[in-house]
């Protein structure tokens, strides 16, 4: 595991993650990702840290509510969120990571668009 850094386009939102330097993401086809482009690097919450711009985070919620979609209220960015599938953890916005620390990445597809049907537990696991 190694710290990767991030954050949003005009920077007031950062924050760490702890993973290992090969990425493996989840590629999600659900409403949301398919028309942000968001990579998912899903962690537990002890592994994340918001580091600064609480106070310029908004959220965004639809559907069941779960999910808690934050975005700089500045530029606009999603760099991380409370995911519906592991709504005690992050998914980190790989695409916001620092890419200095990331050797490679392994994209997985997940069927959003049928969510029940891909998480019949009604959430997913985590992989490390």
């Amino acid at each position: 595991m190694v710290k990767h850094s991030g954050g949003c386009h005009c920077g007031r939102v950062r924050f760490e993650v702890l993973a290992p330097e090969h990425l493996v993401l989840d590629a999600c086809n659900c409403s949301m990702c398919s028309r942000s482009g968001f990579k998912h690097l899903i962690v537990s919450a002890d592994r994340f840290k918001l580091v600064s711009g609480q106070e310029q985070l908004t959220t965004y919620t639809f559907n069941t509510g779960i999910a808690k979609h934050l975005f700089c209220s500045i530029c606009g960015i999603k760099s991380f969120y409370v995911p519906r599938s592991h709504p005690d953890g992050y998914s980190v916005n790989a695409n916001c990571i620092d890419s200095d620390t990331v050797t490679g990445v392994t994209l997985r597809e997940v069927d959003g668009r049928n969510w029940e049907a891909h998480y019949p537990e009604g959430r997913g696991t985590y992989d490390a």
